[in-house]
């Protein structure tokens, strides 16, 4: 028994991640009804939801508590790209819809009736300003990262005033908390073995046949995002080839996401990632909780395509300036989805209107959305926190040769 505990110390955490799928997947097919394995996937990801949010305001707070007057950061640089990605994703994604087309059909959707989409832009922004000035107990009770992470800034750029010693206590919090993170980052692969089996026993394949051309839209434009529009982005900031740098973020930090389906609850992984690359902890520990906050590339897909879907389907014809303006509102409301309750797909009725789509007809594109989520989701939290990191690289990396 010790000796297979020391071979497993051993093994690369992707490579057990790797083992947990296959496991997974087999056991999803071979007994489905044994739901306790389901279980081990529900208890992971509770546990790195639960970790968090005190994840993220205490290393915010460390971080900008350390910061001195004057000291150079990449922040800027790095929110720059950040906004910049979405939106050209979300560009992407409409080129993709006028490319391949998509009809849906409505009738055969249930519509959500037990969730209420924001009725305009304005609601968006306003529940994202109310968000912000959350009381920030109940922000971290309920996952409030927006909120969480302006408190966040608000103490930490407080604390900058106090003694040493107030700010080692701090610290002492921050390291307590990702020891915890990292204590329970280890077991997922059982966790992630968990999900697999979770997806493979209820849902198999047959849910998703019949949206396969929505979900190739979907999963294609995620992947030219990643593979195309972002090296191009990195290739002009750093004047070098930026594949092994995205390669090596897809891997070590878009496959955990893909599985957990939160980049929240990937922050973890992105800070050693970080760590492993040599960039500045005072800047990464800003800037990837930052990150799975507002850098929504993958959101602004599923926003656009869904909505572009929604278009064709009914007949109204899209001008380049309509999409145009699409791409700006589905970014701009994406750096927000993790201040609405439902997220990226509760955005779509927000776009929809834009070309006058009633809200019961957004309704059950919203619904669509659900189907498609088991693929949808994991697709877009693995490019959302994958890119973190990889921009707050690239930002870096591009300061080093000043």
């Amino acid at each position: 028994m010790l000796v297979m505990i020391t071979i497993w110390k051993k093994i690369d955490l992707i490579k057990k991640i790797f083992l947990g799928i296959v496991l997974g997947g087999i056991l999803g097919i071979v007994m489905p009804n044994v739901k306790v394995i389901g279980l081990l996937g529900t208890l992971f990801v509770g546990a790195l939801k639960a970790v968090a949010p005190l994840l993220v305001f205490s290393l915010v707070a460390h971080a900008l508590s350390q910061t001195q007057k004057g000291q150079k950061t990449n922040m800027k640089m790095i929110v720059f790209l950040y906004l910049l990605g979405t939106f050209a994703a979300a560009l992407v994604a409409v080129m993709a819809s006028y490319l391949f087309p998509i009809n849906l059909i409505l009738s055969d959707v249930t519509a959500k009736t037990d969730i209420t989409p924001p009725q305009g832009v304005g609601q968006v922004f306003q529940t994202l300003l109310l968000n912000v000035v959350d009381n920030p107990i109940n922000a971290l009770a309920t996952a409030n990262y927006i909120g969480v992470l302006s408190w966040a800034v608000i103490f930490g750029l407080a604390l900058r005033h106090v003694s040493n010693s107030t700010k080692d206590l701090l610290k002492s919090a921050a390291e307590v908390t990702s020891k915890v993170v990292t204590w329970v980052i280890g077991m997922a692969p059982f966790g992630i073995m968990g999900l697999v089996f979770s997806t493979v026993s209820d849902n198999g394949l047959s849910a998703l046949k019949n949206y396969g051309l929505l979900l190739f839209v979907l999963v294609g434009s995620m992947a030219f995002v990643a593979l195309v529009i972002n090296p191009i982005i990195a290739l002009l900031v750093m004047r070098t080839n930026p594949y092994p740098l995205v390669f090596q973020c897809l891997r070590e930090s878009g496959v955990t996401a893909f599985f957990t389906r939160s980049s929240a609850a990937n922050i973890p992984v992105n800070m050693k990632l970080c760590e492993k690359l040599g960039l500045d902890s005072d800047t990464y520990s800003v800037s990837i909780p930052l990150g799975a906050t507002i850098n929504m590339a993958g959101a602004a897909i599923t926003i656009n395509v869904l909505t572009m879907a929604a278009v064709h389907t009914l007949g109204v014809q899209v001008d380049f300036g309509s999409a145009f303006l699409l791409s700006i509102v589905a970014a701009l409301s994406a750096a927000g989805a993790s201040g609405v309750a439902g997220g990226s797909l509760l955005l779509i009725p927000v776009a929809c209107s834009l070309f006058g789509i009633p809200n019961d007809i957004a309704m059950q594109v919203v619904g669509v959305g659900f189907v498609v989520g088991v693929v949808q989701d994991s697709c877009e939290t693995a490019l959302n926190s994958s890119t973190d990191v990889l921009f707050t690289a690239v930002a870096e990396k591009s300061a080093w040769k000043k």
